[in-house]
């Protein structure tokens, strides 16, 4: 009997690496298990954002998390097919695109499922699981807009990296960058201390 919550991260070639670092962190910090893929297009983008194409890696140095939360993540080429959140048999609580470029936005609300992420996302949609994709351009032209309001009536949640300003006087870029995570967590119904809620 499955007791430890499951998540699925996938990682696209949109700019906007620096999410999947920052939900990744937060979800293994919760003692959760994640299973994570990204394109190929994703690793360029990390390298030339992070620093290091190498999820796993930059985790490890970058995130301080303890090395039990480190065992919790489960990595997959993007092309493995035998990946465990490739299949609808998986049990997960809610699978995350982040960032989500909208040629996979667009795959999905066509049904071209062609890598592990979209896959897991596919299964999200047609099982009734929690998916969240953060689709990451601007500005969008219709045929984006088109395939986003499709995937939403689908039952996903579209949400893109908006950060506000007035939670915090003077914010920082680390301050953006946690609220879009904090609503990318809590959109994937993890608790999240990121941002407090308004008014309290």
């Amino acid at each position: 009997m499955q007791k430890t919550k499951r998540y699925v991260l996938g990682v696209s070639g949109a700019s906007g690496a620096v999410y999947a670092f920052e939900t990744a962190r937060h979800i293994l910090a919760s003692d959760a298990e994640l299973y994570c893929s990204a394109s190929a297009a994703a690793k360029s983008v990390m390298e030339a954002e992070l620093g290091s194409s190498n999820l796993a890696e930059l985790l490890e140095t970058r995130a301080g998390l303890a090395p039990e939360n480190l065992e919790n993540f489960k990595y997959f080429d993007n092309t493995d097919f035998s990946a465990p959140q490739a299949s609808g048999s998986f049990n997960f609580e809610a699978a995350i695109i982040a960032p989500c470029s909208v040629s996979s936005v667009g795959k999905l609300a066509n049904g071209i499922a062609d890598n592990v992420f979209l896959r897991a996302a596919e299964t999200a949609l047609r099982m009734k699981r929690r998916l969240v994709l953060v689709p990451r351009e601007t500005p969008l032209a219709p045929s984006h807009l088109r395939n986003m309001a499709y995937l939403a009536e689908c039952g996903a949640v579209i949400l893109p990296p908006s950060p506000a300003f007035y939670h915090t006087k003077n914010p920082t870029a680390q301050d953006l960058i946690d609220f879009v995570t904090a609503r990318i967590l809590s959109a994937a119904g993890i608790e999240q201390n990121l941002v407090k809620e308004w008014g309290l």
